[in-house]
């Protein structure tokens, strides 16, 4: 009897075990999908910080050649 409880109780704590071991899976790759994700965002947003940055040198440059001339 005590075996068969004992067993029982391992079949459970090893469901249980699965079971996180599925949640911790899906939730890795959520995690990695969203790193992704924010790296793409991250590095479109550098772009469009350094096209802007450009665009306002170039002003601010034919602004001061305007000012000279």
């Amino acid at each position: 009897m005590k075996d068969e409880l004992d067993i029982s109780l391992l079949e459970r704590r090893v469901d249980e075990l699965i079971r996180t071991v599925d949640r911790l899976r899906d939730e890795n790759l959520s995690l990695r999908e969203q790193q992704t994700s924010l790296l793409t965002e991250r590095s479109k947003l550098l772009e469009k910080t350094e096209l802007a940055r450009t665009r306002v040198e170039a002003m601010i440059h034919r602004i001061k050649s305007m000012e000279q001339g």
